[in-house]
């Protein structure tokens, strides 16, 4: 090939690449391809074993492409079929108490949530905090339940003056410590009533108090 067909090509690969985000596609493969049999020196054509190589890789390309169009066609129908089947079951999930993972909870001013937390052993020491949403300490509670496995919390929502707080969003934490001093590693969640089931763009959600969850929040359904 002269150096002329090379600089064409080149030129011809770089506008196809750059306009393609850096990702030759089958498209301008084929594109680059025939450009470069246009520009090739007739008196000195392709080899024909670098022909069929070339080939051989855009039958790849080609395979490869039409494997991820499959594979992202397969993604979307299951997507559809998995919030066809959580917009059917979420109502009958209405005046139902479930638990929640995570520490943080909606105030409405009427409803009430149980805070809970999990001790994987018995603590010498257990400090519940919780903050309001600017991350100012409204209340602590010190050492409610220490023996190991799963508690509930009920929160008066009252600050440590004694004044009842506002409505709004809140997180909460434990920290423990067993009978040597160490640090226990703990989980929190919050048991809520769900009062409606709201269907969004981002997928359903479960009113609790005054806060949404989503259907993979849920770890356990329990009765009221």
């Amino acid at each position: 090939m002269s150096v002329s067909a090379t600089t064409a090509a080149a030129t011809t690969a770089d506008t196809t690449t750059t306009s393609s985000k850096n990702v030759l596609g089958k498209d301008a493969f084929m594109k680059l391809l025939i450009e470069q049999m246009k520009n090739q020196d007739p008196m000195n054509p392709m080899d024909g074993s670098q022909m069929a190589s070339q080939l051989a890789q855009f039958s790849s390309v080609e395979q490869l492409s039409n494997i991820n169009t499959t594979l992202t066609s397969s993604v979307a129908a299951n997507y559809q079929m998995a919030q066809s089947i959580n917009n059917n079951m979420a109502p009958s999930l209405i005046g139902k108490q479930v638990k929640i993972q995570g520490g943080t909870f909606g105030y409405n001013g009427e409803d009430s949530i149980s805070l809970g937390y999990n001790l994987p052993a018995t603590a010498s020491k257990v400090t519940v905090n919780i903050y309001d949403s600017n991350g100012v300490l409204v209340k602590s509670i010190v050492d409610p339940e220490k023996t190991s496995g799963d508690h509930k919390l009920s929160w008066d929502y009252k600050n440590d003056d004694g004044n009842k707080v506002p409505t709004g969003n809140y997180t909460f934490s434990v920290s423990a410590t067993d009978g040597n001093g160490a640090d226990l590693t703990t989980s929190v969640f919050k048991y809520g009533l769900i009062s409606a089931v709201r269907f969004t763009s981002s997928g359903t959600r479960l009113v609790i108090g005054n806060s949404e969850y989503s259907l993979s929040d849920v770890s356990e359904v329990v009765n009221p």
